[in-house]
């Protein structure tokens, strides 16, 4: 236990600017999904959002519940699962495919007149629509708004000189009263160059802070075998909950 409280008191990284110029292409994250380097999804969900889920959803029912994103996490079947309409954004046809199938799901597809070469995926009951495009692009669809954010796996991987680009866009995207639920990631970004990227917790109050209120909900050890591989040797995972100032 030492040694996880040591980890979970880890100071944040002098300089946050030290992955500022990491860029990753969208075709980069698409041959990810092609070669099977997608050790970012996680088969049995969220540990952190089925423990916080009752104050992320606040009692809410039949709300719209968005995942910028989205892979093919399994959450976005929970909560339809739940009542609540899920809208997710992903730029790899292949993990949108990939969901459907996976969670014995039938869909229908058709194209996004307003985004040229993007298509929209979407079940058969109608309560999971999944975008294949760029999010930045994605208002141009003329979505509606959002009750609810899951951001797991999303702004650490927006590549960080786009931050504030992608939390004008997500942001954009909310109703009165949202809840954005925010998982980031600390480690020693001198030893690996991401993604996914660190975000330090200054990051999150300059992205936030002014329309938000911010609250860090849990920090967790979720070092792993696998990490070795980054060269670093420890990493934590922060949740924080915004809510509308």
């Amino acid at each position: 236990m030492e040694g996880t409280r040591t980890f979970l008191d880890v100071k944040e990284y002098p300089d946050p600017e030290v992955q500022r110029d990491r860029v990753l292409t969208l075709e980069e994250w698409q041959e990810k999904w092609v070669s099977r380097k997608i050790g970012f999804h996680q088969e049995q969900g969220h540990k952190l959002l089925k423990k916080h889920l009752d104050t992320f959803l606040k009692g809410g029912n039949g709300l719209r519940v968005f995942f910028p994103l989205c892979g093919k996490a399994v959450e976005m079947k929970w909560f339809a699962d739940l009542g609540h309409s899920v809208v997710g954004v992903e730029i790899s046809e292949l993990g949108i495919r990939e969901f459907f199938t996976e969670q014995n799901l039938s869909y229908s597809e058709e194209p996004i007149t307003e985004i040229p070469g993007a298509k929209v995926f979407k079940s058969s009951k109608g309560n999971i629509s999944l975008y294949c495009c760029s999010l930045f692009d994605l208002p141009r669809a003329n979505i509606d708004k959002f009750d609810r954010i899951w951001d797991r796996g999303a702004l650490v991987a927006v590549n960080p000189g786009d931050r504030e680009r992608y939390v004008d866009v997500v942001l954009s995207l909310t109703r009165k009263g949202f809840h954005y639920l925010l998982a980031i990631l600390s480690y020693d970004p001198t030893k690996y160059a991401g993604p996914p990227f660190y975000v330090p917790d200054a990051e999150v109050k300059k992205l936030f802070g002014s329309l938000c209120n911010i609250h860090c909900l849990e920090k967790v050890d979720v070092f792993e075998e696998r990490h070795k591989s980054w060269g670093i040797d420890y990493i934590v995972e922060k949740l924080y909950l915004c809510t509308e100032k």
